[in-house]
C-alpha cells in the first residue's frame, strides 16, 4: 500500500445497480474521501451518468468514476443496466449479467491496484475476485442493522428464540408477503451464490449505515451472530441545500412550498423504484383529499407503464384539491423539501435512505411499507417514536380513511404532538453528532485492514 504511514488509501467501491444502493455508496465516498483517500466508484454507464451531476469536481477531486461493462443478452440493452425502470421480469437477468461481469471487474482491479474493495450485498463474488488478487474487501450493508440482525438470525439459527421481538411485523399481510418473497427467491436462486456469503467473505468487519438510539442497540448481537464486527458509518444524510442547480420542475415545487405555512405540508414519495398500483393510487388520492392537509405527491411509474398524471388519479381530483396539493411525476429535490420548515410530515415506503433523511431533517414519518426491509424499518420508526404506521390487512390494500386519519394525527392533532416533538429532538441529536465520529473511526479501521500483510 502506497503511503502506509499516512491516511492515504486507494479504494474501489462496487454498489448494486439500484439507486437506493448507489446513493449511500456515493455519500460514504464523499465523506471518507475527504480524509485524504482516493475513491473509484465502479458501475454501469447508465448508473454513472445519473450520479455524475450530483458530484462537484472541485469539492470532490478524490472521487473518480469507472465504467463496468456488463455482458448482456438482446433483452438487456445498456439502458437496462440499472433497476430503475427495469421491467420486473428482467430482474434476475440483470443480476446474472452483473455476476458475469466479474472478469471485467478483475481487469479493473488489476489496472487500478487498489488497497481495498468496498462491495454490496448482491455481489458475493466481488470479495472472491479481490482475494484472488490479494486485495482485502469489506461489505457495506446499506439498510438498518435491525434488518441484518433478523435476516442472519433466521439464516443461521432459525430454531433459536429471536431476542428482539419488537422488530418482527406481526400483521397477517406481512406474514403472507414474507412467505411469497422467500418462495420467489428460492425459485430464482438458480446457480447464484447466496447473498449471505457477502457477509461471510467480508474482511474482518462489515460496514452498516446505522446511527444513534434508533438502530445501534442491535450492533453487538448482530456482530456476535456474524462473527465479524459491525461498524457504523453514521446516517450519511445529504445536506438539504446540497447542489445549487435544480431542474425547472424542482424549482416549481420549492416555489410552491415557500408559499405554505410552517409544518403544514406532507411529502408523499415511495422512492424511485417502488410503484403504487392503480388501486393504491386511488386510495392515496382520496386519503390525501380527506385529510385536508397540503401535500406534494411524487408519482412514479415503470417505464413501460407510464401514463399522465391526469390518468393516474381519480377524475376531478386535481380540480378539487386546487392549490392545496401538488402532484408531480418528475424528479424533485427530496432533501431540500424535507429540510424546508413548511414540511411537517413524510408519507414514505420507509426505504432506509428515506427514513434516515426524514429523521435527519426532523420530519415525522407516516409509514406505508411495500416490500423488502421496509416493514422492519417501520418498526424502528414507530418504536423510536418518530412516526406512525398506516395499517392494512392481508386481503385489503391501503385504505383511504386510514391514510387520512394517520396523516391528520401526525401533522395536525394533539395526539401527534409527541411524534412531532420526538422528531425535532432526533434532528437536534443528528446535528450535534452527525457522522463525523463514525467516519473517523471507520477510516482507522480501513487503514488497519490494509496495513496487515496479505
Amino acid at each position: 500500500m502506497e503511503g502506509k504511514g499516512t491516511a492515504m488509501l486507494n479504494i474501489v467501491m462496487l454498489p448494486w445497480l439500484a439507486h437506493g444502493h448507489v446513493s449511500p455508496f456515493l455519500e460514504l465516498a464523499k465523506r471518507i474521501g475527504k480524509r485524504n483517500i482516493t475513491i473509484h466508484l465502479c458501475s454501469t454507464k447508465v448508473i454513472l451518468d445519473s450520479i455524475k451531476k450530483r458530484v462537484n469536481e472541485i469539492e470532490h477531486p478524490f472521487l473518480h468514476f469507472i465504467e463496468l461493462q456488463l455482458p448482456y443478452p438482446p433483452e438487456l440493452p445498456p439502458h437496462y443496466h440499472t433497476t430503475n425502470g427495469l421491467p420486473l421480469h428482467l430482474n434476475y437477468t440483470l443480476m446474472k449479467a452483473f455476476d458475469d461481469s466479474s472478469p471485467a471487474f478483475a481487469t479493473i482491479l488489476k489496472q487500478i491496484k487498489p488497497d481495498l474493495i468496498i462491495y454490496d450485498l448482491q455481489q458475493p463474488w466481488a470479495p472472491e475476485v479481490a482475494a484472488s488478487l490479494s486485495i482485502p474487501a469489506v461489505m457495506f450493508h446499506i439498510t438498518s442493522v435491525a434488518t441484518l440482525c433478523i435476516a442472519f438470525h433466521k439464516t443461521t439459527m432459525p430454531e433459536v428464540h429471536f431476542p428482539y421481538p419488537e422488530l418482527i411485523p406481526q400483521d397477517s399481510y406481512w406474514v403472507k408477503k414474507y412467505r411469497e418473497e422467500i418462495k420467489s427467491k428460492q425459485n430464482d436462486a438458480g446457480e447464484r451464490v447466496e447473498n449471505h456469503f457477502s457477509y461471510v467473505r467480508s474482511s474482518e468487519i462489515v460496514l452498516s449505515k446505522t446511527f444513534g438510539e434508533i438502530d445501534e442497540k442491535y450492533l453487538d448481537y448482530t456482530s456476535s451472530i456474524l462473527g465479524k464486527r459491525v461498524i457504523s458509518t453514521g446516517p450519511l444524510v445529504k445536506d438539504g441545500a446540497e447542489g445549487d442547480a435544480i431542474s425547472e420542475s424542482g424549482k416549481h415545487v420549492m416555489d410552491w412550498l415557500d408559499k405554505k405555512e410552517k409544518g403544514s405540508t406532507v411529502l408523499v414519495s415511495f422512492g424511485s423504484e417502488c410503484y403504487l398500483s392503480k388501486e393504491e393510487r386511488e386510495e392515496m388520492a382520496y386519503g390525501l383529499e380527506e385529510s385536508t392537509v397540503n401535500f406534494i405527491w411524487v408519482i412514479q411509474f415503470p417505464f413501460e407503464e407510464r401514463i399522465s398524471i391526469e390518468e393516474s388519479v381519480p377524475e376531478g381530483f386535481l380540480k378539487r384539491i386546487g392549490e392545496r396539493g401538488l402532484v408531480v411525476d418528475k424528479w424533485v429535490p427530496q432533501a431540500r423539501i424535507l429540510a424546508h420548515e413548511n414540511t411537517g410530515g413524510f408519507i414514505t415506503h420507509c426505504g432506509w435512505s428515506s427514513v434516515t433523511e426524514a429523521i435527519g431533517f426532523g420530519v415525522p414519518v407516516i409509514a406505508m411499507p411495500v416490500q423488502y426491509d421496509q416493514p422492519v424499518n417501520v418498526r424502528l420508526v414507530v418504536n423510536a417514536g418518530v412516526g406512525a404506521e398506516v395499517f392494512r390487512t392481508e386481503d385489503e390494500g391501503f385504505n383511504r380513511a386510514e391514510i387520512s386519519r394517520v396523516t391528520r394525527e401526525v401533522l395536525l392533532e394533539d395526539k401527534g404532538e409527541e411524534i412531532r416533538k420526538k422528531a425535532r429532538s432526533m434532528k437536534e441529536k443528528f446535528i450535534r453528532e452527525g457522522d463525523h465520529r463514525e467516519i473517523d473511526l471507520l477510516v482507522k479501521e480501513l487503514i488497519g485492514i490494509c496495513s496487515k500483510p496479505n
